[in-house]
């Protein structure tokens, strides 16, 4: 990867499918099967996955020895001046639901409780 190239990445707001082709690229297998055959279309073959994860920041360490690009959701890697990482938004958007799930009578301890109403007030409308 040549200085250029990244000095071009840093200037750009949001990443198109041309702007992936041929680069080695890190996805969870599912957003790989799924998620980026919808958004890349018939480019998709033009796409290479260099490895698959299930933790993001397992990901970001190839990409901070510049092994590679993260495909991920915003806000999962430490993105902040000094981290290496940038976060730059897929054009056009791709967008995914994403479901939290347990077991029915789980008992959670008193922080995942927290956690578990913490995300009911923020993602789950008022009746």
């Amino acid at each position: 990867m040549s200085c250029r190239k990244t000095i071009l990445w840093q200037e750009k707001k949001a990443i198109r499918v041309d702007d992936l082709i041929g680069l080695p690229l890190f996805c969870s297998e599912q957003s790989w099967e799924k998620d980026i055959p919808r958004w890349a279309g018939e480019k998709m073959g033009g796409l290479h996955l260099e490895g698959s994860f299930r933790l993001s920041y397992n990901a970001s360490i190839f990409a901070r020895e510049h092994l590679g690009y993260v495909l991920t959701f915003d806000r999962l890697l430490d993105t902040s001046p000094g981290s290496g990482l940038a976060f730059r938004p897929l054009d056009p958007r791709l967008e995914t639901k994403l479901y939290l799930v347990w077991k029915k009578y789980q008992t959670f301890s008193p922080i995942a409780e927290r956690f578990l109403t913490q995300i009911r007030t923020v993602f789950l409308p008022e009746k």
